[in-house]
């Protein structure tokens, strides 16, 4: 082992120190009235982009399919980015009780799915839209968004486990 070793680790440990502590900030921590520009330079281009009525747009950065996050907010006309909020939460996605939801819609609130399938049987196959998150903040989970038999319009949702975190027995695979 020569010296040098001994000084790499300590700034080896002072580097990933300062990388989690960074690691912590997340968008919801950018001030309101941040320009666009300067949000796109540090986070890279949103995921989704939807025009607005008033000449802004919605934009969202998720990391779905494996991811559990989604940030949102919505650009001003002027360019200037109003709140970015986290937005796959069980406060956000009791907005779907509200009104009639489409899948543009839906895109343009909460990002793509994780999944898209179908369940039930042929003569009353739903189409579900399943988006990755923590519910409560803590369980690995799906939010399940049914969109009835043609696919054009929300019905009903619900959470529920995230067989990606499930534990499998090795004894049957």
């Amino acid at each position: 082992m020569n010296n040098a070793s001994p000084l790499f680790a300590g700034r080896l440990c002072v580097l990933l120190g300062l990388a989690a502590l960074g690691g912590c900030a997340t968008m919801a921590d950018l001030p309101p009235d941040a320009p666009y520009a300067q949000v796109q330079g540090r986070y890279g281009a949103p995921t989704v982009t939807c025009p607005l009525a008033n000449g802004g747009q919605r934009v969202i950065w998720s990391q779905q399919p494996f991811g559990q996050y989604a940030w949102g907010g919505n650009v001003a006309p002027d360019g200037r980015m109003e709140r970015i909020e986290p937005i796959l939460t069980d406060e956000h996605f009791k907005v779907l009780a509200q009104g009639e939801w489409t899948p543009e819609k839906l895109i343009c609130e909460f990002g793509p799915p994780a999944e898209v399938d179908q369940v039930g049987l042929p003569s009353v196959r739903q189409v579900v839209w399943s988006y990755r998150y923590k519910e409560n903040g803590v369980w690995n989970s799906l939010m399940y968004v049914y969109l009835g038999p043609k696919g054009d319009r929300v019905t009903r949702f619900h959470p529920g486990p995230d067989p990606m975190f499930e534990e499998r027995d090795s004894w049957f695979f």
